[in-house]
């Protein structure tokens, strides 16, 4: 990983720790709707590749009150690479955690649950059309992986080996 000041303009604004820190958040106030134990971490690593990418964000976004796995199976484009996209985005979700943990805003369980701490980010979704959209789809994939409530379930449904 680069620093900082040494990385590319366009990956500085679109992969900045604080907006990959709320988005990760969004998808865990999701998940902590249907499971109040918080997200295991695992699940986390997915949440960037899914909400970030362009034709897997509309795809989701398109059906929101339809099943995840549903819409993975009518939207076949959002697997192709899919696992690739998920290791490359790895240190920019560390970052984002690490964002996250300094401020406060998330706690892990022994468990290696991720869970928000209530009143840390705002709750109103402000931004961009674009920046909205990928935080309203990061609550939808939240939500979802908690209904899913199986790694391997979710793993399997995206193409990554569990």
């Amino acid at each position: 990983m680069k620093r900082w000041d040494q990385r590319p303009f366009e990956i500085r604004n679109l992969f900045n720790p604080a907006f990959c820190g709320l988005v990760l958040s969004r998808a865990l106030n999701g998940y902590e709707e249907g499971d109040a134990r918080g997200m295991p971490f695992s699940l986390t690593l997915l949440v960037l590749p899914l909400c970030l990418h362009k034709d897997s964000r509309e795809a989701i976004a398109s059906s929101p009150r339809s099943y995840l796995i549903k819409t993975a199976e009518r939207n076949q484009q959002i697997m192709v690479g899919f696992a690739d996209r998920v290791t490359q985005m790895l240190p920019y979700a560390f970052e984002g955690f690490g964002l996250l943990m300094e401020r406060g805003c998330i706690t892990v369980a022994e468990d290696g649950r991720i869970k928000t701490v209530p009143k840390k980010v705002r709750k109103a979704l402000n931004g961009t059309a674009e920046t909205v959209d990928c935080q309203k789809v990061a609550r939808i994939v939240g939500k979802e992986f908690a209904r899913i409530a199986d790694r391997a379930t979710v793993y399997t449904t995206f193409g990554i080996r569990p």
